[in-house]
């Protein structure tokens, strides 16, 4: 007898909502709660408590009421719900500037990308979802926590491993060598405190007409990163530009502007590779001597590192990792009983 298994990837999360599944969960005021459904358990808050069961086989956009009699709306996080509410041990790249990244580098289905500073994995699966099964992701994280957690929330939130996806650990450049060979690349993306000490490395990796993107977060590295490609040589001249995000407020005929807006997170940098032998053509204007500092030796904090503790980062890996194994025994013990059930007919 054939066992039915149950559905995974797009499948699963157009079903009825099971063990395992992550659930956001709003309230009357707006406010979201990112729970994993666990057969048995309970979500408590102060104003009163439901069971995990009464959620688990009804379809998304159902509504549940506590004991207390507050309702809440129950529905799979989107994706960027989901970035803002996974464990994180490094800050992520926030949604607006994902989106900005799909589009600008034209990270396309089938495409070769490599990324360089994984964190804890947000924009990573953005650029899973633009290439596709059919394309392919390389990401390069040199500190092996920070893969640990991306790790886990990537497969968390695509429910196992990414066929499109390679993880490594290293540096950029001691290591796109030896994971892609030169011209083979169509994009690349760096998300990384120094990243112009990678771009020969970049120019090497790329296909002529190929993408390089950088995110970088303060202008001390957006205009060092600015100077050096055009110093390299081997790039188009680079454009930069930063998005800012302001919600309104939506209320009969009071509609105006929320109080509270995202500005600044990062600054985005695109070029693209010549050919080989190119040279890029000569800027006509240039800025004044003075514009060019003298010393060009900056520490990570004159280029705005926000350290994060070991601790933290020791706790992070081991909540996304048990959030992880929540997940994958919830699905188990779905599975198992669907075996069960059919066995009993």
């Amino acid at each position: 007898m054939t066992v039915p298994t149950p559905p995974t990837g797009a499948a699963a999360r157009r079903g009825p909502l099971r063990a395992g599944d992550r659930i956001q969960l709003t309230d009357a005021k707006g406010r979201h709660h990112t729970i994993v459904l666990e057969a048995g358990k309970t979500f408590h808050t102060h104003r009163g408590q439901f069971t995990h069961d009464e959620i688990i086989g009804q379809p998304e956009g159902t509504v549940v009421t506590n004991t207390a009699g507050y309702e809440y709306l129950v529905l799979r996080p989107l994706l960027s719900d989901f970035v803002m509410s996974m464990p994180r041990g490094a800050a992520v790249i926030y949604p607006k500037d994902s989106g900005q990244i799909i589009q600008m580098a034209d990270i396309y289905p089938g495409a070769r990308v490599v990324e360089a500073g994984v964190g804890s994995g947000a924009l990573t699966m953005s650029l899973l979802r633009a290439v596709g099964d059919g394309g392919e992701l390389i990401s390069i994280e040199r500190r092996e926590d920070f893969a640990d957690i991306a790790r886990a929330n990537v497969e968390s939130h695509f429910d196992g491993p990414h066929p499109a996806w390679r993880l490594e650990i290293g540096d950029f450049a001691d290591r796109v060598g030896d994971v892609a060979e030169p011209g083979t690349v169509d994009r690349i993306v760096l998300d990384m405190l120094a990243p112009w000490e990678n771009l020969d490395a970049a120019a090497d990796a790329l296909g002529p007409g190929g993408v390089l993107l950088a995110y970088v977060a303060t202008t001390t590295q957006l205009s060092r990163l600015a100077e050096d490609l055009r110093e390299h040589g081997g790039f188009t001249e680079p454009q930069a530009w930063e998005s800012m995000v302001r919600t309104w407020h939506l209320e009969g005929l009071a509609v105006r502007p929320d109080h509270r807006m995202i500005g600044h997170t990062g600054f985005l940098l695109t070029t693209r590779r010549l050919a080989p032998g190119v040279d890029a053509p000569l800027r006509k204007r240039r800025p004044a001597k003075g514009a060019y500092p003298t010393d060009a030796d900056w520490s990570p904090e004159d280029l705005g590192e926000r350290a994060v503790s070991d601790k933290k980062v020791r706790r992070v890996r081991r909540d996304a990792q048990h959030i992880r194994e929540v997940e994958q025994h919830g699905h188990d013990e779905a599975a198992q009983g669907v075996a069960t059930n059919e066995e009993d007919s």
